[in-house]
């Protein structure tokens, strides 16, 4: 270990045997994954946390008049060995986790909180930031330095740095109490969905479905030591297409109910306490930093702003949504009584029937697709076009090893120059040991200050493993969430910034799911689907026919899909527009908003409070899960900006997505962005007839 390595700020002063020792010399700066085991964790946190707090102590010491320099370019120094380890372990604690990491990420999360607290409330630091933005007409920053520092103070500002002594300590307290409790939302989570299978072993049990799902659940309950038998497990790529073949009604309710109720089945999984406190501390914390409700102080650093802009949209977009969700109830309802059901349709018969309703109308057939659909082309397609709108090549690194022998790595350059651009890691399969869902993030962010400093970016998914030997194949949906990832993935890796504070995806929350939902667009062009779904097995094209199919159908179920959605982001900015919530029972308050906006008894919430990982794990889509709704306005509109010209790969309004959305990060206004990328704003037109819901 030479002096450079250990001296480099990212180092530690560890054992040498802790990889956070020493600058890592892997190729690309890879974490060295093999190396690293949990015991290593809790003390490079530790050394990590004294470091920083050093750099900081540092800042405020410094007896110069307070510049740009020496304190707002000092900040963007500070932390990076923190942020290194933060980077490996909170990945390592979404998509593979063991008992291990679960307890230092327990112990971890109030202790982070309270050092974030201490840094953003320090008077000493703050009278520094507050004195550098005093002065800034005077300073000659450039466009990109004017924004840092006006995030810098305006950061500083909401997480308490002008409150008085009394009321700093108690929302440090509260910001720790809510890191503990975000924690163990998330972990319980994973506990009601890991701990779950539902076992069929005689083939009644697997009346309906198709060989694709078959394959899928035999693998499952082979991974779960049950070989020979078939599991339905609560990741989406097993329970949605369960619920949408099975035959069996009853085990269609079972799946449906256990998958429904997570969160919420007693014992020490159970979340309805925790999201009671959480509710009652975020509104609290509100109070404190002068906005009469969570919602007001969430959305005051949002394109949306207030919380009244954002019911608008919702309810603008519920009524219609709901009247159609009724026709299609009507058309469910009828065919469930030609084959002789005589109850009301269920939740759990909703995607059943739904899909005899589109095989009837459309003659469309979800199981005929997935065979076009294979896992790695899908992946192909999406890397592709990346190439013909951005200039992108991804070229795979089989010699390099990720944190699961399922990771795949890609080297990402500019495909003329060479340049690089950065890596990505793909981890598409679901495990017990990841949580649901699917999403973007980083090892390590872009940024230029002190020298070029490249991306690894990574995308987690939870699609059903295949046999072995045989391909993943995908969902018309799971094809739409790689692309989505991978748009998230894009805006991680071109970005092109001097500060690392201002990189990728750490934009208006309200806007950061503009270039992902964006680059859905883009599978579902006829120049994709023609080139890149193949039959897996015969390598033929994806029939005229079928593609012609999909199209008509697009609009299909999207009353079903509007409402579930919608109603969750109502519930959402409801539990957050509460001034007072002392004692509020999440159950019945959830219960009372739905009855007040008229929720459909046939369908459920997205995601039903006790497991809303969006809203109560962390900090990220509270009083925000309406985001992807304000997106899609804007994505609706932006690809509207190709299709336009007649060519989905214009390289002209590419050149100007790039250079305005995708690689800009938050060097700007995300209205002032979207203006110069489109020459206006959208309306919610397009996201109307989008969903077929225009009047």
């Amino acid at each position: 270990m030479t002096l450079a390595e250990t001296a480099h700020p990212e180092a530690l002063p560890l054992p040498a045997e802790n990889p956070f020792a020493a600058r890592w010399q892997t190729p690309f700066r890879l974490p060295p994954f093999a190396q690293i085991r949990p015991e290593h964790i809790r003390p490079a946190f530790d050394a990590a946390l004294a470091k920083h707090k050093a750099e900081i102590a540092a800042i405020v010491a410094d007896k110069a008049q307070p510049d740009f320099a020496n304190t707002i370019e000092a900040l963007e120094r500070a932390g990076r060995a923190l942020s290194r380890i933060g980077g490996v372990f909170y990945n390592l604690t979404g998509a593979d986790t063991n008992e291990a990491l679960q307890a230092i990420e327990r112990a971890m999360s109030p202790i982070t909180a309270r050092h974030w607290s201490a840094i953003m409330m320090d008077e000493g630091l703050f009278a520094r930031v507050d004195a550098v933005n005093a002065r800034r007409d005077g300073l000659s920053l450039d466009a990109e330095q004017a924004r840092l520092l006006e995030r810098t103070h305006k950061g500083f500002v909401r997480s308490g740095a002008k409150l008085a002594a009394d009321d700093k300590q108690r929302l440090a307290t509260i910001n720790e109490r809510l890191a503990a409790l975000g924690t163990a939302f998330s972990q319980n989570v994973l506990k009601d969905e890991s701990s779950y299978a539902l076992f069929i072993a005689d083939e009644a049990g697997l009346a309906g479905l198709p060989d694709f799902l078959r394959a899928a659940m035999a693998r499952a309950a082979a991974d779960r030591a049950r070989p020979g038998q078939h599991a339905v497990t609560l990741s989406r790529s097993i329970i949605e297409p369960f619920l949408t073949f099975s035959e069996r009604r009853d085990l269609r309710e079972e799946a449906f109910l256990a998958w429904s109720r997570r969160g919420e089945n007693g014992g020490d999984s159970d979340n309805r306490a925790i999201v009671a406190e959480m509710v009652a501390l975020r509104a609290e914390k509100a109070k404190l930093l002068g906005y009469p409700t969570f919602a007001h102080f969430k959305l005051d650093d949002a394109m949306a702003k207030t919380p009244e802009h954002v019911r608008d949209l919702l309810e603008l977009v519920w009524k219609p949504a709901r009247a159609r969700a009724a026709r299609e109830a009507a058309d469910l309802s009828a065919l469930a009584g030609l084959e002789g059901g005589n109850g009301p349709i269920r939740p759990w018969d909703w995607r059943h029937y739904a899909e005899k309703v589109r095989q009837k109308t459309y003659a469309f057939d979800e199981a005929a697709l997935k065979p076009y659909l294979p896992l790695d082309r899908v992946r192909q397609a999406a890397f592709d076009v990346a190439g013909k709108l951005f200039g992108l090549a991804f070229t795979e690194r089989p010699e390099l090893a990720g944190y699961h022998p399922e990771v795949r790595l890609f080297e990402v350059t500019e495909a003329a120059s060479g340049r690089a651009i950065g890596l990505f890691l793909g981890d598409y399969f679901a495990r017990p040991s990841k949580r649901s869902g699917a999403w973007m993030s980083a090892f390590r962010g872009q940024r230029k200050l002190d020298g070029e400093v490249r991306p690894i970016i990574v995308n987690v998914c939870n699609f059903a493993k295949p046999a072995e030997g045989h391909p993943a194949l995908l969902s018309l949906d799971e094809a739409r969430t790689l692309f989505h990832e991978f748009g998230h993935a894009l805006h991680g890796l071109i970005s092109d910034v001097t500060y690392g504070s201002l990189a990728g995806t750490s934009v208006a929350r309200d806007f950061v799911e503009l270039p992902s939902q964006l680059y859905e667009h883009w599978f579902l062009t006829r120049e994709v689907m023609r080139q890149y779904c193949l039959h897996a097995e015969t390598g033929k094209p994806i029939p005229e026919a079928l593609i012609e199919k999909i199209e008509k159908a697009q609009t299909f179920n999207q009353g079903f899909a509007t409402v579930e959605y919608t109603s969750s982001a109502l519930v959402d900015l409801a539990f957050h527009s509460l001034a007072a919530p002392a004692a509020v029972d999440p159950l019945a308050f959830e219960a009372a908003e739905l009855k007040r906006i008229g929720m459909p008894a046939e369908i459920t919430m997205r995601h039903r409070t006790p497991h809303f990982t969006h809203v109560f794990a962390g900090d990220g889509y509270s009083a925000g899960y309406y985001s992807y709704l304000w997106s899609e306005v804007m994505d609706a509109d932006a690809f509207n900006a190709f299709t336009e010209t007649g060519d989905v790969f214009s390289a002209e309004v590419a050149a100007k997505l790039k250079r305005y959305i995708y690689a800009a990060g938050d060097t700007r206004e995300a209205a002032e962005a979207y203006t110069l990328f489109r020459g206006r704003l959208p309306t919610p037109d397009a996201l109307l007839e989008k969903r077929g819901l225009a009047a």
